[in-house]
């Protein structure tokens, strides 16, 4: 997993609440394991009914931060919606409130819910939708948000910021005692199963 420290990009609005998983990665493409290929099929059924829908607009192209409505990630609890998300390119996702699965997917790839009021992300879909190249920077140490003639707190459990500075998703955890977990393996005897 790569760390987070600062994501600096342009901000795709999409005001709707209660936006949850089937309509981020519809089930017809949850077949495959993997974590990548899924950004093709990101809103699938809503880019096919609008052409003018955010992702499928070219000034929204290389936005970085999807902004949008309460209880984002509702519904199942499909990992192939932040898949899908990540895929695209999004690095961080501001809204008023999360699913707190989805939000958990998140955090295990990598890719950054933010949690503002209400009234902080109306002004952020104003911006984007006036200003589709407005810059916004996410401090995930100081937890703000900042961009011209604004800035924003948002909270993080210290576990779980400590792990994203560091890019540590559960793998990487693990890792981290690879020394102890082979020397423990060496002196396991010789009768009982290894783990190679």
């Amino acid at each position: 997993m790569t760390p987070i420290n600062i994501i600096v990009g342009t901000l795709a609005p999409l005001p709707r609440a209660n936006v949850d998983t089937d309509q981020i990665m519809p089930k017809q493409f949850l077949k495959r394991v993997e974590r990548t290929g899924y950004g093709e099929f990101l809103f699938w059924e809503w880019r096919r009914a609008d052409p003018n829908f955010v992702t499928s607009r070219p000034e929204y192209s290389g936005a970085s931060i999807l902004v949008t409505g309460a209880n984002f990630g509702g519904g199942s609890s499909r990992e192939h919606a932040p898949w899908g998300l990540a895929d695209w390119g999004f690095r961080a996702i501001a809204a008023p409130s999360f699913a707190d699965i989805f939000r958990n997917n998140c955090y295990k790839i990598g890719l950054l819910p933010v949690e503002l009021s209400e009234k902080e992300i109306a002004w952020l879909i104003e911006l984007a939708e006036s200003d589709p190249t407005a810059e916004v920077t996410i401090d995930l140490s100081a937890e703000t948000v900042r961009a011209e003639g604004f800035e924003a707190r948002f909270e993080i459990d210290a576990y779980t910021k400590w792990r994203l500075l560091h890019g540590l998703d559960d793998i990487g955890l693990t890792l981290r005692h690879i020394n102890a977990i082979a020397e423990y393996e060496a002196a396991r005897p010789a009768y009982r199963p290894a783990l190679s």
